[in-house]
């Protein structure tokens, strides 16, 4: 390879992983307004009936993205559409189950927060199952990241760990398990056809869900605010974010995407407060400071995660 060829590879690599950041950006800003919009649809739909038609809308309009860029839809062998259903278990069905119950009992800025403990389960799952060696950055990130749950939580915890506060740590592992396992399983698809049919799988998954424990959906209590924030997390929070994620997840380091997101429960919680009205306490403004600076490391600052020796 000749040393223009090198520079040529290298201007490439470069461009993607900028690619990369900004699309991580644009994840932050559109997952952080879909807390209060799922909010403000559960006010008005039970969580079984709201998930299930995000799931619906999500994965229609994720389809319609797919056919308009010409993404292919293929999945072709047995070994790859089993691991399509087990990444969509745990992304879709167990994320979208988890964090929709853990918003009826708990505050939704809790929620968010504790949620975004995925980075810590995706770190020791990629490191364990990948052998993706933290780099120096991502540990000093965790730090942070840890530090500032640790606020947040401490003053929540004197009683016991609320069911809420604990279906939302459910939600992050089950992310964190579905990043490493889609990095893990390689399947050889395009990455948002892939996507497109892991929400259709979840949208059967959580359908079943509601026709057991609920027995119809229940839409009859909506209004056209519950409607409209149901409309974004749908369109938005399902398909538009779900097409980005999963392009990220199989170019960068299963712990770098996750990383990476870690602004999205700061901007969760201001979105909140400023659409529903939650409040923040002095905890919460100094809890979302580390978090935030933990994400600051990992998206403007480039690094290379190391490898664990065989």
């Amino acid at each position: 390879m000749t040393v223009t060829e090198k520079q040529e590879l290298q201007k490439s690599g470069w461009a993607a992983d900028v690619r990369s950041r900004l699309m991580l950006v644009t994840l932050c800003l559109i997952w952080g307004m879909t807390w209060p919009m799922m909010k403000i649809s559960l006010t008005e739909i039970p969580p079984l009936s709201m998930r299930t038609m995000t799931a619906a809308i999500g994965g229609v309009s994720l389809f319609a993205i797919c056919l308009f860029k010409r993404r292919s839809l293929r999945i072709s062998t047995t070994r790859d559409w089993l691991h399509v259903f087990v990444a969509s278990f745990f992304n879709i069905s167990a994320f979208s189950l988890f964090t929709a119950f853990a918003q009826i009992l708990a505050a939704t800025s809790r929620v968010a927060i504790l949620t975004y403990t995925l980075p810590i389960w995706t770190l020791l799952l990629a490191w364990l199952v990948l052998g993706e060696r933290p780099s120096k950055l991502q540990g000093f990130a965790i730090v942070l990241c840890c530090i500032g749950i640790a606020i947040l939580v401490a003053p929540l915890a004197t009683t016991g760990i609320p069911l809420g506060l604990a279906l939302a740590v459910g939600g992050g592992f089950s992310w964190a398990a579905g990043t490493v396992y889609l990095k893990w399983a390689r399947i050889n698809g395009d990455p948002m056809g892939a996507a497109a049919w892991q929400l259709a799988i979840g949208f059967v998954v959580i359908a079943a869900c509601l026709l057991i424990f609920d027995g119809h959906l229940d839409l009859s209590s909506a209004g056209l605010g519950a409607w409209l924030a149901l409309i974004f997390v749908s369109v938005m929070g399902n398909a538009v974010a779900y097409a980005m994620w999963f392009d990220i997840v199989p170019v960068v380091p299963a712990a770098t995407a996750a990383l990476g997101i870690l602004g999205i429960p700061v901007l969760g919680v201001l979105s909140t407060v400023l659409i529903v009205g939650d409040r923040l306490t002095r905890a919460d403004i100094i809890g979302f400071a580390f978090i935030f600076a933990a994400s600051a490391c990992v998206l403007l600052f480039p690094h290379t995660p190391g490898r664990a020796s065989s």
